[in-house]
């Protein structure tokens, strides 16, 4: 039976991955030229104004967050889009009349969108080595914070999918919540430039923590402790877990 369930996940994660390397000049293109288009206009032509930032220059400073942003929006995209074309074409119902257990499901489309975040942080990297030198402080620390955080939007993306009943409800989250949230999250800036009561707000902010651990492990500076970036982290992770889990065990918004 476990090699059965080995089959199905392997198959999920073929599909998921096929689905948006066939069309990749619609998913990995994009981002990549947005990500061009940031390095120019803000690393170089701002950035010259502004000056160092805590002893790197600022387009060093803004790469980390520009990676992780493209990471997050195309993790989060891929499984929402995804996932809720499945319930459009109705052939999620496949899956949940199949024997397969909910996690591989999850595991399954998880897996699609950590693959093609990867895909695109790996990408965008490659062109940040056109504007700044290479330099990584800790590998551990990129390494985690990167998978970590694409496990997360990933499973953000299927809970968004799962209560979506229209194709305009997956556009929603990304426009009105992850963008604003990534936007303050420290991509752009440093907290310390701050005051102290924006400071306290702004870590109300999840991402705050996930661009702060992966620029420590990049440029060995953070915002907030990497304790409490990895406990934010596994912590979002298992509740979003749970509720995806739930839901699709219910059939909430999957079966009619």
């Amino acid at each position: 039976m476990t090699h059965l369930y080995w089959v199905a996940l392997k198959s999920i994660w073929a599909k998921e991955i096929n689905r948006f390397a066939r069309i990749w000049i619609q998913t990995l293109v994009p981002p990549v030229i947005t990500m061009t288009l940031y390095f120019i206009i803000f690393g170089n032509l701002i950035g010259s104004r502004i000056g160092d930032m805590h002893g790197f220059s600022y387009m060093q400073f803004i790469v980390p967050g520009l990676i992780m942003m493209a990471v997050i929006t195309n993790a989060y995209a891929n499984v929402a889009s995804s996932f809720f074309s499945a319930k459009f074409q109705r052939n999620i119902e496949e899956l949940l009349v199949a024997p397969v257990p909910t996690h591989i499901i999850i595991a399954g489309y998880v897996g699609g969108g950590v693959a093609r975040g990867l895909c695109v942080g790996v990408l965008v990297t490659a062109i940040s080595l056109f504007f700044v030198p290479f330099h990584v402080h800790a590998w551990s620390m990129v390494g985690v914070t990167l998978l970590l955080t694409a496990i997360l939007f990933s499973l953000a993306g299927l809970l968004n999918a799962v209560f979506a009943r229209t194709f305009d409800d997956i556009s929603l989250i990304p426009t009105f919540v992850l963008t604003p949230l990534t936007y303050l999250g420290g991509v752009f800036y440093s907290l310390t430039l701050l005051p102290p009561f924006w400071q306290a707000v702004s870590k109300l902010n999840p991402i705050v923590y996930m661009i702060s651990g992966f620029r420590f492990g990049f440029l060995g500076i953070n915002d907030v402790p990497l304790v409490f970036t990895l406990s934010v982290l596994i912590a979002f992770i298992l509740v979003f877990y749970i509720l995806v889990y739930v839901l699709i065990q219910r059939g909430r918004g999957l079966r009619t």
